[in-house]
């Protein structure tokens, strides 16, 4: 699902509003494990345009990230 989502965002990346849409959308469909190596990635790819939208989409993100030993 993270190769999947990463094509995604990169396909349209040209437009501001489906970049921010497709990212939220993603942030939903993949793992909480996931979401730290996709953030490092979107930062990475596309901080120099869309450092706001990321910074705004991540900053209100929160995943329920298992503990490790608790269950």
């Amino acid at each position: 699902m993270l190769d999947y989502v990463k094509m995604i965002l990169t396909k349209v990346s040209f437009n501001r509003a489906l970049f921010e849409k497709e990212l939220r959308k993603a942030l939903k469909m993949l793992q909480p494990a996931e979401v730290p190596a996709f953030r490092s990635w979107c930062y990475e790819q596309f901080a120099r345009v869309y450092r706001n939208v990321l910074k705004a989409v991540f900053g209100h993100f929160r995943a329920d990230f298992p503990i490790a030993g608790v269950g």
